[in-house]
């Protein structure tokens, strides 16, 4: 029977500036008696990754633009906060209550991924600014000291447009082909797909968020077993659609 397991990587410190993420992540599954397996997913969460690279902005230092000042008067937002935002970002894409941006990775989401959760006050995080070479650099660090082959997945929190609530999906991966192309298959009644393609990226993403928490869980790390996903040099990239082909602007 296909099962897939979740597993909390619990004791990781608290992340500063140069710290390994993937030596601290094997140094806390050790000392829980978790095995990393040759198969096996690796979901991190993005904070400690921004944490980690330094991707950590001070609001004092941040001298707001005009367009930042205006915009954050329509919003009623700290005006610092708007210039970061407009920092991170290629455009905005919609400007009502939240700021939607296009991220300078290419995503769509709000006030371009910059959160002030979990770090300390007058602080912000950015996104990494190659998520997937950062999932690249943990995967690589795993099997030096474990002599294993796993996937590992970044994590970040997003709302979505049409449904409320936020959910986890993956802003980077290394190790496996973030998507997954059904075309071809076959149904239960043995019809062929013609346009299925599903994301176990995302899927494996919103699951171990749900461990991971919100707040004040201490969890950025989760440990997958049991996953489909098909192993390959896979990129985020493969997941963003292009913008002429979004129906809904």
């Amino acid at each position: 029977m296909l099962s897939v397991q979740l597993f909390a990587i619990i004791g990781i410190p608290m992340v500063k500036r140069g710290d390994d993420i993937g030596e601290l992540i094997v140094a806390a599954a050790e000392k829980q008696h978790l095995r990393i397996e040759d198969g096996d997913v690796l979901a991190v969460a993005q904070t400690i990754i921004s944490k980690a690279e330094g991707e950590i902005v001070d609001l004092r230092t941040i001298t707001p633009s005009p367009r930042a000042i205006e915009i954050a008067k329509k919003i009623d937002k700290d005006p610092r906060m708007v210039e970061v935002i407009l920092q991170q970002s290629s455009e905005i894409v919609r400007l009502g209550h939240v700021i939607i941006t296009r991220t300078k990775q290419g995503f769509v989401c709000a006030n371009a991924g910059v959160d002030r959760s979990n770090v300390d006050h007058e602080h912000v995080t950015v996104l990494p600014s190659d998520p997937d070479a950062s999932a690249a650099k943990i995967r690589e660090t795993v099997k030096k000291r474990l002599g294993v082959d796993i996937a590992v997945i970044i994590t970040d929190t997003q709302g979505r447009p049409f449904r409320c609530g936020c959910i986890g999906l993956a802003i980077g991966v290394a190790g496996m082909k973030p998507l997954l192309d059904m075309r071809g298959w076959r149904d239960l009644y043995g019809k062929e797909l013609k346009v299925t393609v599903t994301c176990p990226a995302d899927s494996l993403a919103a699951a171990a968020v749900m461990i991971m928490g919100e707040s004040n869980e201490g969890i950025p790390a989760v440990l997958i077993k049991g996953a489909k996903y098909e192993k390959g040099n896979g990129t985020i990239c493969e997941v963003i659609r292009a913008p002429e082909l979004d129906l809904f602007r």
